[in-house]
């Protein structure tokens, strides 16, 4: 399957009752494969094809709401379309998962893979997901209802696959029986609130036990509201760590520890921290480097909300140089998203290591084996001369 039908096919063995979605490339084959699925009746799913990506997201947060287990999927502007709606998702607690097939954002138009969109949406209260290949994107698709789900969670979560790259490229996916995911993820949840009538009700929209979602909370409430979302996050954090464990005792495949990935960083000198496919390439870099008796590692952030702080601090301890990979970049600010939270999280580290920043592949610029294996080489200076020449590199840039 190529990392869309994956991702389809996940879905629809997960049981989902609401799908609402409208297609954006390289999205689109997500749901035109899962609409194939309800109109030939293997699935039981109300299919909802809305008239823009605004309305998709509303359409399963009102579905949300009322108890069904929801699913869309974006990209690019669709993505940034759904803006608002999703963090007033997030706000009402309702546990939509939406897959990302990671695009570049106009203007000018383009139409392949960077990671802008979802960066975009770093601090709209949802969980972030991102896959290294078509398998991982099955996997964390069925994991991400079990995560989002949960009681002590109930927050929205996003699946991110590189456009293309991963969406559109043919591999090999190994995918579990209907009956063993059906019992993986289970039936939902809710978690139980007191009504104004002073019954304790499942968290839900229903006639027989009238409560409000996403009232107006003005001073005197709004506070306490996002303070229970960063709460929320605290547990996914724990929850995504429980779930790939759990997962993996079910399917024998496991990713790090749910929030990173590592690869040969265990004794490394130099080491590059990224998102998404281009881990999968670096890791054949790193062994030619081996070779070379060069100790060089892959730390591969594969949950960004929650940001896994404490694991990437300790993972990175003894690590000279870090060159951190933005598939986005920060017009006006000091490096992009990622490389700022990685050197925020080592800020207090006893041994802080140099980390530098490597804005690459906009609008889906391809990076060359030999082009990244140049990365290693600039780390392997900087490690040495103990200073960077520039903090930040635009790499494979015209310049």
């Amino acid at each position: 399957m190529n990392g869309d039908e994956a991702i389809a096919y996940a879905v629809k063995q997960c049981d989902v009752d609401v799908v609402a979605a409208y297609p954006i490339t390289p999205q689109t084959i997500i749901v035109e494969k899962f609409s194939e699925y309800v109109a030939n009746g293997e699935v039981q799913t109300e299919y909802v094809c809305t008239e823009s990506e605004h309305s998709a997201i509303t359409a399963c947060l009102a579905a949300g709401a009322v108890g069904a287990r929801t699913f869309t999927a974006s990209a690019s502007a669709g993505l940034a379309l759904m803006h608002e709606m999703l963090f007033v998702t997030s706000g009402a607690r309702v546990p939509v998962v939406l897959a990302v097939a990671n695009r570049a954002l106009s203007a000018p138009i383009n139409i392949h893979g960077d990671q802008s969109d979802s960066m975009a949406e770093r601090d709209s209260g949802w969980i972030h997901i991102y896959a290294e290949n078509a398998q991982e994107a099955y996997d964390s698709i069925i994991q991400a209802f079990k995560i989002a789900e949960d009681v002590n969670v109930s927050l929205p979560i996003f699946i991110g696959v590189d456009g293309f790259t991963i969406s559109h490229t043919l591999e090999r996916v190994d995918t579990l029986t209907d009956a063993d995911v059906r019992e993986f993820v289970g039936e939902r949840h809710y978690p139980t609130v007191l009504t104004h009538e002073g019954k304790t009700v499942p968290f839900k929209l229903d006639p027989a036990n009238p409560l409000t979602m996403g009232p107006i909370a003005l001073q005197n409430y709004y506070y306490e509201f996002k303070r229970q979302q960063e709460e929320a996050m605290k547990n996914a954090y724990k929850k995504i760590q429980e779930i790939n464990n759990e997962y993996a005792k079910l399917s024998g495949r496991n990713y790090g520890n749910g929030l990173i990935d590592t690869y040969k960083l265990d004794d490394a000198e130099i080491a590059i921290v990224v998102i998404g496919s281009t881990a999968g390439t670096l890791k054949d870099i790193v062994d030619q480097l081996r070779t070379k008796n060069i100790k060089a590692g892959i730390l591969r952030i594969r949950t960004f909300r929650p940001f896994p702080a404490e694991e990437l601090k300790n993972a990175l301890l003894n690590v000279k140089a870090i060159a951190v990979m933005d598939k986005s970049m920060s017009p006006g600010g000091l490096g992009a998203a990622l490389f700022n939270e990685v050197r925020n999280a080592l800020y207090d580290a006893k041994q802080r290591p140099i980390v530098v920043n490597y804005i690459f592949g906009l609008g889906g610029r391809d990076s060359s084996p030999s082009e990244l294996h140049k990365i290693y080489d600039d780390l392997y200076r900087i490690a040495q001369s103990g200073q960077p020449e520039k903090t930040v590199t635009y790499f494979g840039l015209r310049e």
